[in-house]
């Protein structure tokens, strides 16, 4: 009998297994040392000058959001494709999400409509922007700044399916995602479908001091020892809470995982890309089946290997019936019941709209054999033939 075959699966390897035990002997389950060696070793890997490790991306989002100063009264702008972390960290804030519909290409947030957007808006309406690298397909961020700054914008860069990925900039530079050279902050996911797994957990990036310090704070109840902010000082064990903060730690065991699984992160994603082009030599004559679009200076680090038919419905069935669990993502963002209720309607993104029934992810991880790639592909096929 055939096994099913997952959209996304994590890999474990006895080095992992072996780095987590290690920890679990140790003196420091939590709190402990090996978080900030896993913050060190990721703030290098994607070329940061700080990283911060959380129990997951929500909360990293949350904690940017908070540090970049969103409250009641602030809009953000929010791509409408992405998985509903986005947008919420500006509600936990208190403050109004406004969607900006996507390419039709990249399937990522449309900066010419993202520009009419502020242009025909009286300047200061909206004060940041969280584009997310969906599916692995890095923004070309260069271009995002130099339009947020002509509009006085922070950006929150939202990169949970982007490790790995890079984009070759205006002036020929690579830029590696998650450098937050041009993103104020950006946010990555370690959950066990991501490029690299802690079980749970997440990392938010930035090159700026003073809000890496915010956040360092806002990630442990907003207390602290540092003798710079304490209003006096009773000894080596005083602290004091000097802002409300939350308990969205992460710990040592699982930044241990993380450590490990980063030893082999170039491995996965060159995997990744393999395993894309197999789909696209494949389909490549099928009419029917609209393979991912990957422009000039674009490192896809391939999270999502997302096609679009005509009967996603149909392929859906098909597939499954077979063992084969491909999912969507996602389902518009503007259109689920939480955010109807701000005003959002049917119509107002478009593009989004139309793409997600269309949408169809299929099996795209490090590990997937390829038996069972062809099987997918085979499958695939056989429907989109009928």
């Amino acid at each position: 009998m055939r096994r099913n075959i997952p959209y996304g699966h994590q890999q474990i390897t006895e080095e992992d297994i072996a780095a987590v035990v290690e920890t679990l002997k140790s003196d420091y389950l939590t709190q402990g040392p090996k978080i900030g060696e896993f913050e060190k070793k990721f703030a290098a890997y994607v070329d940061a000058s700080y990283a911060l490790a959380v129990d997951n991306a929500t909360s990293g989002l949350h904690l940017a959001a908070k540090a970049l100063g969103v409250k009641e009264g602030v809009k953000v702008i929010v791509t409408p494709i992405t998985f509903a972390s986005s947008a919420n960290c500006v509600k936990f804030c208190g403050g109004d999400v406004v969607f900006c519909d996507i390419d039709p290409d990249t399937y990522l947030m449309d900066i010419k409509k993202l520009e009419k957007m502020l242009a025909s808006s009286p300047h200061g309406t909206y004060s940041g922007i969280i584009p997310v690298d969906f599916g692995g397909y890095p923004h070309k961020m260069d271009e995002y700044r130099e339009l947020a700054d002509r509009y006085g914008l922070w950006i929150l860069e939202d990169a949970c399916h982007a490790p790995g990925a890079a984009f070759q900039a205006k002036d020929g530079s690579w830029q590696k995602t998650g450098n937050s050279r041009y993103a104020d902050a950006t946010v990555f996911s370690f959950h066990p479908v991501k490029h690299i797994t802690t079980g749970e957990g997440g990392m938010v990036t930035t090159r700026n001091e003073a809000l890496y310090k915010k956040m360092t704070l806002y990630r442990t109840h907003g207390i602290t020892k540092d003798p710079d902010l304490l209003q006096k000082n009773d000894g080596g064990w005083y602290y004091e809470m000097v802002d409300l903060g939350y308990n969205y730690r992460i710990t040592d065991f699982q930044a241990a995982l993380g450590m490990s699984q980063l030893d082999r992160a170039e491995i996965g994603i060159v995997r990744r890309q393999e395993i894309a082009r197999k789909y696209n030599e494949a389909f490549a004559e099928a009419a029917s089946i609209r393979i991912p679009f990957v422009g000039q200076g674009i490192r896809h680090a391939y999270h999502l290997y997302v096609i679009q038919v005509p009967d996603r419905l149909g392929l859906y069935n098909h597939l499954r019936s077979k063992g084969i669990f491909a999912q969507i993502h996602y389902i518009p963002l503007h259109l689920q019941p939480y955010y109807r209720q701000f005003g959002s309607k049917e119509g107002d993104c478009p593009v989004a709209e139309s793409y997600y029934t269309h949408c169809l992810s299929l099996p795209v991880f490090p590990t997937l054999p390829e038996e069972d790639q062809d099987f997918v592909i085979e499958s695939v096929l056989e429907f989109e033939k009928k």
